[in-house]
């Protein structure tokens, strides 16, 4: 089980290393709440994220992996 509180303000990373930012919110399902979305404070332009507002978009179902940091597979993304 994953706490959404336990997510905040963790680093993002793609699957190669690269700096993503920080988890900056997330969107939930709210009929089934499951995590939809992290919505991620830019540090680095990655052109195949989707930005909203000057925030990064990136769908839950890329997540690799949460430990230090929130790993998100590359291949996985969709623009």
């Amino acid at each position: 089980m994953i706490l959404a509180k336990s997510l905040s303000k963790k680093v993002v990373l793609l699957s190669d290393g690269t700096v993503v930012g920080r988890v900056y919110n997330l969107t939930v399902d709210l009929r089934t709440g499951l995590l939809v979305d992290l919505i991620v404070k830019p540090q680095t332009e990655i052109p195949e994220i989707v930005k909203d507002d000057g925030l990064y978009v990136i769908p839950f179902d890329s997540v690799k992996s949460i430990s230090d940091y929130v790993v998100v597979d590359r291949k996985r993304l969709r623009r």
